[in-house]
């Protein structure tokens, strides 16, 4: 059969949706269709609010679907599709929540690569051991290989022998844990080895000669750190003993050297460029007034370009108390973008805190036509432009003050808004003046998003469904 004769039918994607999301819908689809070569068409349902739609009440409701290939449904649309697919015999999916989402939804934006890969090895430190309990410690250590420690380093008080320091590593290494040991005193770091330590922080001249005892793998540091000759001799000593060993020439802190800091560890990856190397970035971290999100980003990525195989961190300082898991996902976005050349740039959003990667607004023509289209007195409320939007039947203020805010929806509510929905509406208000200051979108009834430390918040539409009477 002549291939030319067959005839491929173009792809139908019929879109459901309300009242209110009608217009805009009708605006967006064209151009992806053109761009994306398929034909549409456009269902509104009997509805006001899209995101009040459920599966079993859309299969009811469906009539102009029978020419698509393909349905979409709203993104808030709850229910089993398979509801709608029984009655309609076509493939049905959720489209994105917001509306704006779409061009994305069909790939006009390359698709999130796939992470998971990483050649840094993460060490977080414990401090202070001595001064914890066994049991302590091993729940400290649990919480930090949860968030991506590869190794638990014991850090002991200088000054002051742990006699029971040996206990501590038994317990970790029966556990499971890797452990590594940072101690200047042989004698800790003899019975820290026995028990199972399988790293030593720190050697050099002080101490580099009972390294040979130890049978282990140390980090050989520079007696001070602008003095890369005395680490030089600690690494040739090393050599020499056949001791392996890992190089770290001192993180300084910003003001005390730290730009030359990185220059020395550049310098050391230029003399040896096969030596394992460790960065110990708490330094940075720990001892400057800032989020460690973004500095933790930037430190594994000199690491992954220098070929620095390990970090050693710390959770001391309340700005730095999720350093451990920010590393493990710093570390597989800037192994991606240095293996694949590849900016680190909507790649990984979890890294991105306390913005919003990008903000889109509705505009005051949007809440003044809802306010025009929907006939009951619910509050909807929305944060762009510095203010809070407030919309319901005929009514649609604005004000950056929520105080003010309130007292106009107090005033133009047609009956008293009791205690529950008071407190809701106020809740949700503190959640938009949270997001207008800090830069990040507002959905109303959803949880402001934080990364990787989101916290799950139950709707207070599910709250009054399952409240007792």
């Amino acid at each position: 059969m002549d291939s030319s004769l067959v005839q491929v039918k173009t792809p139908h994607i019929h879109f459901v949706t309300g009242k209110l999301a009608a217009a805009s819908l009708r605006q967006i689809v064209p151009g992806i269709s053109t761009a994306r070569g398929f034909e549409y068409s456009v269902e509104v349902l009997n509805i006001s609010v899209a995101a009040l739609m459920t599966c079993d009440w859309v299969a009811r409701h469906l009539q102009q679907y029978h020419s698509a290939t393909r349905i979409i449904i709203p993104g808030y649309c709850r229910g089993r599709l398979e509801t709608i697919e029984k009655v309609t015999k076509i493939p049905v999916e959720r489209g994105p929540r917001d509306l704006r989402d779409l061009p994305k939804y069909f790939g006009e934006s390359p698709a999130p690569p796939e992470l998971g890969q990483w050649d840094i090895e993460i060490l977080a430190e414990i401090n202070h051991v001595p001064r914890l309990s066994v049991p302590q410690v091993l729940d400290i250590a649990q919480r930090l290989r949860t968030d991506g420690a590869d190794l638990i380093d014991l850090g002991c008080d200088p000054g002051e022998e742990c006699g029971t320091i040996g206990n501590y590593v038994q317990a970790l290494r029966e556990a499971g844990i890797r452990v590594s040991i940072d101690s200047f005193s042989p004698t800790e770091v003899a019975a820290a080895v026995n028990a199972g330590a399988e790293l030593v922080l720190s050697v050099n001249r002080s101490n580099r000669e009972a390294a040979a005892d130890w049978g282990c793998e140390v980090v050989a540091i520079p007696d001070t750190p602008s003095d890369l000759d005395s680490l030089e001799e600690t690494i040739a000593y090393l050599d020499a003993q056949r001791v392996p060993f890992r190089a770290d020439p001192i993180l300084e802190p910003i003001g005390f050297g730290f730009a030359a800091s990185l220059a020395r560890y550049a310098e050391v990856r230029r003399r040896y460029p096969k030596v394992r190397m460790l960065m110990g970035i708490g330094n940075l971290t720990e001892l400057t007034d800032a989020d460690s999100a973004a500095a933790n980003v930037l430190l594994l990525g000199i690491c992954q370009e220098l070929g620095i195989q390990s970090v050693l961190t710390t959770e001391v300082i309340n700005w730095a108390r999720s350093s451990v898991a920010e590393c493990h996902l710093a570390r597989q976005l800037v192994y991606h973008a240095v293996r694949n050349r590849r900016l680190p740039k909507h790649v990984l959003p979890d890294l991105v805190l306390l913005r919003a990667p990008e903000l889109r607004e509705f505009g005051d023509e949007f809440f003044d036509q809802l306010a025009g289209e929907i006939r009951d007195h619910n509050v909807r409320l929305f944060a762009e432009s510095g203010k809070i939007h407030a919309v319901m039947a005929g009514f649609h203020a604005a004000d950056a003050d929520p105080g003010e805010l309130w007292t106009q929806l107090r005033e133009a509510s047609p009956k008293e808004i009791d205690a529950d929905h008071a407190f809701y509406l106020g809740y949700e208000m503190a959640k938009a003046v949270t997001a207008l200051t800090l830069g990040k979108e507002y959905r109303q009834d959803e949880a402001l998003r934080w990364g990787f430390l989101t916290r799950p918040e139950v709707s207070w539409k599910d709250r009054a469904r399952h409240k007792k009477p």
